[in-house]
């Protein structure tokens, strides 16, 4: 893969997520009013289709990549833990001993 890929970020916040679902729901929302009042008024129903499929461009646009004002909070991450020389713990046997069901 070349290298300008792997410097393009790819991820979102949560709070970033919630506020790209936010103007995205706004937008399709307002198309949606917009497009059904025009459609309305020069009663083609096929115009308020075009307004909610323009709308829904814009929003993908707008939304869908990780744009830097969707990643202004991110997570703080804990530290990670020293890789130990002692062999992993052993999980407790189950007692061998099981219950009959009737």
């Amino acid at each position: 893969m070349l290298p300008i890929f792997k410097s393009i970020p790819t991820h979102m916040d949560y709070k970033g997520q919630k506020l790209a679902e936010q103007i995205f729901q706004g937008i399709i929302l307002i198309s949606a009013a917009i497009g059904f009042v025009y459609g309305l008024i020069i009663e083609q129903f096929g115009w308020t289709v075009y307004i909610v499929l323009a709308g829904f461009a814009v929003s993908c646009v707008l939304t869908l990549p990780p744009w830097p004002m969707f990643r202004r909070n991110p997570l703080s991450w804990q530290p990670a833990l020293p890789e130990s020389t002692a062999e992993p713990s052993q999980k407790p046997q189950e007692s061998t001993k099981k219950k009959k069901h009737k």
